[in-house]
């Protein structure tokens, strides 16, 4: 007589179906898991994994100036500390020049404003919604209680500001640092990693994460051209309407612009306000049609240009690694985003497709294209 509590047996009775969908929620529960505690080691150790992100993607930056200066014979070092204090420079003199200009431009700029204000009071008073007096003196005393009350925490936000200026020096010294040994011995810290691999997948491994690095650089490489030409097209929309701090919209919006699609749209949205505030409704309507025509120039020619070659990430991908990226690390993390889906699009590509991998040799260098990949 068989026993009712045969495992053999109960099996027996068990869908198909059934075990299969449990052995794939199980295997997925692991996976998620896996993905949790990466999330969490990543927010957790953030003082150090963000500034190591921004060194990568530094360096991906940096690369192509560094192969050329290598190229030319320079000394390794010499080459790394020239990259290094070309871009200590260039950011160095773009946020002078922008504070130059905030400060010699607040003073009119906040007479502006409080003039946009009472532009505002009148028109709600005299225009056709007819607002009374005492309802205008009411939301002006509401707000200006808010502002009292929330004086304390204004303290603290200042307070917290500072802390966060440390924190934000100290990560930017990693960061340049981590990029200067990153340029330096980049091959060398690699081999380190892949050695760390099972020797059977250690080739392809190599020239998979190649494959990613290659479209890294590209990417960024791009995605400079692609910031530029934004920032370009907002400053001569602002010098040509008078719109106040030309220089300041320039580097925002080629720092903004970074993160694709939503960073233009943040960075046009504060050009218009500054020219509302500025000028009014009419020239606030022309910087609009102004910054419009800038992001569709992006979205119809540049992107498909320069980042369709660099990257083939469809813009779902790109709105969704975007929402993940910020969920995961915030701002940072929509900067990373796209980045990241790049080199792991790439990575994943050359892992399906090994015999079409062009990723980096032994030397650190692309080997030709069609390279037989051999197991070590």
């Amino acid at each position: 007589m068989a026993n009712d509590n045969d495992p053999t047996l109960a099996n027996d009775f068990t869908p198909p179906a059934l075990r299969i969908a449990a052995g794939w929620a199980w295997r997925l529960l692991l996976v998620a898991a896996l993905a949790g505690g990466i999330v969490w080691l990543i927010r957790y150790f953030s003082t150090v994994t963000i500034p190591l992100a921004v060194a990568i993607l530094l360096t991906a930056l940096l690369t192509p100036l560094h192969r050329w200066l290598q190229r030319r014979k320079v000394h390794r070092v010499a080459s790394t500390l020239v990259c290094l204090l070309v871009l200590v420079l260039v950011v160095g003199g773009v946020l002078t020049l922008l504070g130059a200009q905030i400060a010699s431009e607040a003073p009119s700029l906040s007479e502006n404003a409080i003039a946009g204000v009472q532009q505002l009071l009148a028109w709600l008073s005299d225009g056709p919604l007819q607002v009374n007096d005492e309802m205008i003196q009411g939301w002006t005393t509401q707000l200006t209680t808010a502002l009292q009350d929330a004086a304390g925490s204004i303290a603290g936000v200042v307070a917290s500001a500072g802390a966060s200026v440390g924190h934000f020096l100290a990560g930017a010294a990693i960061a340049i640092l981590t990029t200067f040994f990153f340029l330096l011995e980049g091959e060398r810290i690699w081999s380190f990693v892949v050695s760390l691999v099972p020797g059977p997948a250690r080739a392809r491994t190599r020239h998979a994460a190649g494959d990613g690095w290659i479209s890294l650089v590209a990417y960024m490489r791009a995605q400079v051209v692609v910031c530029l030409v934004d920032a370009t097209g907002v400053l001569i929309a602002a010098l040509l309407l008078q719109v106040p701090l030309p220089w300041a919209l320039f580097g925002l919006t080629f720092v903004a612009s970074f993160v694709p699609i939503l960073g233009a749209f943040v960075a046009g949205a504060v050009a218009v306000l500054l020219a509302l505030v500025a000028h009014g409704w009419v020239t606030a309507l022309i910087m609009l049609g102004a910054v419009i025509l800038v992001m569709q120039l992006e979205s119809h020619f540049l992107q498909p240009i320069l980042l369709g070659k660099a990257v083939d990430i469809h813009p779902l991908g790109v709105l969704l690694g975007i929402a993940a990226g910020s969920v995961v690390a915030g701002l940072v993390g929509a900067l990373m985003a796209i980045p990241v889906v790049a080199f792991s699009v790439a990575f994943a590509r050359s892992l399906r497709h090994p015999e079409q991998s062009f990723g980096l040799g032994d030397d650190g260098r692309p080997p030709e294209r069609g390279t037989t990949l051999r197991e070590p």
